[in-house]
């Protein structure tokens, strides 16, 4: 999702350093852009607003128009936005005080939730923790089977299941108890999105 947004960011930011000049036309353009990235990224649309309409305020002030380099300008306060919005310290994750801690990865459907997923499990075990991977992802076996390869490279463990089990909160209770079995501390559930892990009536 990150490799997404940075790649979508760069590509707005290098067509405004293409711009001879800045003006109120080419910037509303680029923030356009910048909108539709953060939107797809699953940004919280009122987190967008708000952070557009802050870029948009400092980017279109004289002192940027009329600066030697406006673009690297507009650059400067794009990232000074998106730092203030996430947060301006690292946020710590917070464990269960009885293993394992269930971490649901969530997000729309290609928005690199099962990449997302294998990076952070990786994170964890080079961080003295032992996680368990586990795809509830029934609707797509090719997500799983895509889960189980990135585990396999990483040399991390995952959960896929038997064959009876072929409903999201099935595979993710039987994932908690291998977890408990093994000494698995965290378990990381890559989640579909149509799926959902409370019983369906």
């Amino acid at each position: 999702m990150f490799d997404n947004l940075s790649d979508k960011l760069q590509r707005v930011f290098k067509n405004l350093r293409g711009e001879g000049k800045l003006t109120a036309e080419n910037m509303e353009a680029a923030l356009r852009e910048i909108r539709v990235a953060l939107l797809e990224a699953d940004v919280h649309f009122k987190v967008v607003k708000q952070l557009i309409e802050a870029v948009k305020e400092k980017a279109l002030g004289q002192e940027v128009l009329a600066a030697l380099s406006p673009a690297q300008q507009v650059v400067k306060i794009v990232n000074e936005e998106l730092i203030k919005t996430l947060g301006t310290h690292a946020s710590r994750l917070r464990f269960a005080n009885e293993p394992p801690t269930v971490v649901m990865i969530v997000g729309l459907q290609g928005s690199g939730k099962t990449t997302s997923s294998a990076k952070l499990a990786r994170w964890l075990s080079k961080n003295q923790h032992a996680p368990l991977l586990v795809s509830v992802d029934v609707y797509r076996p090719a997500a799983r089977d895509q889960l189980a390869v990135l585990a396999q490279q990483l040399s991390l463990p995952i959960y896929t299941g038997t064959p009876e089990e072929s409903k999201p909160l099935e595979l993710a209770r039987s994932a908690r108890r291998e977890a408990i079995q093994t000494g698995r501390d965290v378990i990381l559930i890559d989640t579909a999105r149509k799926s959902s892990l409370s019983p369906t009536p």
